[in-house]
């Protein structure tokens, strides 16, 4: 799904895209005690023009009372990540580092009503099914009471973005000569998350000669 807003640029409307693709992070907020976070599935959309992340959470998470509509939520949305080991560049004297791609989107948090929580499942059930190669399962496959217990024991937030922050490492300053050689390394992981990774340094700069199958 992606999601496009006039008022994000072009970075932001990337950002927004990549984080709809990956549709997991980890939300996170701050009580009186400190920060609370979880690891949550979300669905992003544009509605009535705003760029909107709705999530859910078992009605007891300590998250759930501090979506009141004036509190900001921060939503950690991570990619593939490697680590880059100094003796893979192909000059010399460089520094072991990671390589990462992630997203940040803030906003405030509202909370929905109970009577939403059936349209928040079937949407957020409808985009994970669509990435598996089979026949989409939904909820009116489930038995009813216990399709409904279940809807009943959670809380649905939407989370109103209006920061959007996109974060990237891929190695966009080192020579091209290093460029290559570590996307190289990357290609010939066994982590499919390191070839992605090396894929994504090809397109970065394309046309360098790049030993990736």
């Amino acid at each position: 799904m992606h999601v496009l807003r006039p008022q994000f640029h072009i970075e932001e409307q990337r950002a927004l895209e990549f984080a709809s693709r990956r549709g997991f992070g980890m939300i996170v907020a701050a009580d009186e005690r400190g920060p609370r976070a979880s690891h949550v599935p979300f669905v992003l959309d544009q509605r009535d023009g705003r760029a909107i992340v709705q999530i859910h959470f078992t009605a007891k998470n300590p998250l759930v009372p501090l979506a009141d509509g004036t509190r900001r939520f921060l939503l950690i949305v991570a990619g593939d990540d490697a680590y880059i080991s100094n003796d893979w560049y192909s000059s010399r004297d460089n520094v072991s580092t990671w390589l990462y791609e992630a997203v940040h989107l803030s906003g405030v948090a509202h909370p929905r009503e109970l009577d939403q929580n059936r349209g928040h499942g079937d949407a957020l059930l409808a985009v994970s099914e669509a990435r598996l190669p089979k026949q989409p399962w939904d909820l009116a496959q489930m038995e009813v009471a216990k399709r409904e217990s279940m809807l009943a024991a959670i809380r649905v937030v939407d989370l109103v973005i209006d920061t959007v922050e996109g974060q990237a490492k891929l190695n966009q300053h080192k020579s091209d000569a290093d460029h290559v050689a570590v996307a190289g390394r990357l290609a010939r992981s066994e982590e499919s998350g390191h070839r992605r990774l090396a894929r994504k340094m090809q397109a970065l700069r394309p046309g360098l000669g790049y030993d990736i199958s």
